[in-house]
């Protein structure tokens, strides 16, 4: 059976889980469907859901915030509303150079679309995008 048939998750390494949780779960209100342990951790990895489903993995590894890459986008409809709602729960969007970004760090995502990063406290990237 090909792995298009198979759900898919994003796997986030953080150095420390609490502060994680505290990210994730205070900051941009994901619901952790579970935890469990992570290498020798008890309680180091949390699955969180979104969009219906699981789709998250962040667990507790010395290969913390390594990539500089976007590991996870979020595809809204209201890209306004979910940057205005992260921001006042403490979360700064990324700027970079290269690019022109709007007050809020919203920038016009190639192809169309616009699109705002921001970083967990160990560096990770993610993305929220939007077709408008």
């Amino acid at each position: 059976m090909p792995l298009s048939a198979h759900q898919v998750r994003a796997s986030v390494a953080v150095s420390d889980i609490d502060r994680a949780v505290a990210f994730y779960e205070g900051k941009l209100g994901l619901r952790a469907l579970r935890s469990g342990p992570s290498a020798h951790i008890a309680g180091g990895s949390r699955t969180y859901g979104s969009g219906g489903g699981p789709a998250l993995n962040v667990y507790q590894s010395v290969t913390a915030g390594k990539s500089p890459a976007t590991l996870a986008t979020w595809y809204v409809d209201d890209l306004d509303e979910i940057v205005d709602e992260l921001t006042a729960a403490g979360v700064e969007f990324t700027r970079y150079d290269q690019l022109e970004h709007d007050a809020r760090g919203i920038t016009a995502r190639a192809g169309g679309g616009r699109i705002a990063w921001f970083r967990d406290p160990d560096g990770n990237t993610f993305a929220i995008e939007a077709d408008t």
